[in-house]
């Protein structure tokens, strides 16, 4: 494959990694389950440099998959019901793609809001550890659109440009071969911001009175969403809201509130709201 992107035409090897008689492994899923790996490492150990214990992410992660993984799913069907209304049985079909990151990070949202609670733990400081995770999470994750010949860009000429077979080209562009690799553009984004994330994490812990609990989760929330509306503009597969590019829209917000955020822990000198604070009330 390497030599394939390098030396040769640009374009995916296919969905499949490898088959053994009728079980095929598919390059979406090893790679959402590496990612998942991964990023339940880095959390351990950056939870265990902001006071948290590491073996609390070995149950969050399972929390996660379970509530994050099933939004993400639904969040696309319900934005391309069109598709799944005859044949709904396809909405189980996760392998074959179709996840949107804004599903996952709601589900996932309402999922640390609940274990950090539940837990005791400060929310912020939670998402602060988890932040990084994700974002190279969603920069690995990325890649399976490259695997599925999915999700890519308008047609382009660009040196990089990235060969789409015939099959998987929208009806009314089957002319063009080559479009933009907007997977790519969004992984390479994403390794962008995993890096100031990484940079803040350890330079708050050097320096805990200029970085405050929150700061990294609102930067991941900025970061994120300002390269995903512009890529987002590129795409020929948008979750549409009538004329409007609903990721574009979400992302926009979500950079309003991590603007929010940082005005809150800057300007005006407060702890962002912890609810997670909260005792439970047990009957």
């Amino acid at each position: 494959m390497i030599e394939q992107i390098f030396f040769g035409q640009f374009q995916s090897p296919g969905p499949v990694m490898f088959q053994i008689g009728g079980f095929a492994l598919r390059w979406y899923g090893f790679l959402i389950a590496s990612a998942v790996i991964i990023g339940l490492n880095l959390c351990q150990w950056l939870g265990q440099k902001r006071g948290i214990n590491p073996d609390l992410f070995n149950d969050l992660v399972i929390w996660l998959v379970v509530a994050a993984i099933p939004s993400a799913r639904l969040y696309y069907v319900a934005f391309e019901w069109p598709r799944y209304a005859q044949h709904w049985l396809n909405i189980f079909a996760i392998w074959q793609g179709g996840i949107a990151i804004h599903g996952a990070l709601i589900g996932g949202t309402i999922t640390i809001l609940v274990f950090s609670r539940y837990h005791q733990l400060s929310f912020w400081n939670l998402l602060d550890v988890l932040s990084p995770a994700v974002i190279l999470g969603q920069a690995i994750g990325r890649w399976g659109n490259f695997f599925n010949s999915e999700a890519f860009g308008a047609p382009t000429n660009l040196p990089w440009k990235l060969y789409i077979p015939f099959a998987n080209r929208p009806p009314n562009l089957t002319s063009y071969a080559y479009f933009h690799p907007t997977f790519l553009y969004e992984s390479v984004w994403n390794l962008g911001i995993f890096a100031i994330l990484i940079a803040l994490f350890f330079y708050g812990l050097r320096n805990p009175e200029k970085i405050k609990t929150g700061t990294i989760a609102c930067v991941y929330l900025i970061g994120y969403s300002l390269g995903r509306v512009w890529i987002e503009g590129l795409r020929l597969d948008s979750l549409m809201l009538g004329p409007l590019r609903i990721a574009q829209v979400v992302s926009i917000t979500l950079v309003l509130l991590g603007t929010a955020g940082i005005v809150w822990l800057y300007l005006l000198q407060k702890n962002l709201p912890d609810w997670s604070e909260r005792k439970l009330v047990k009957n």
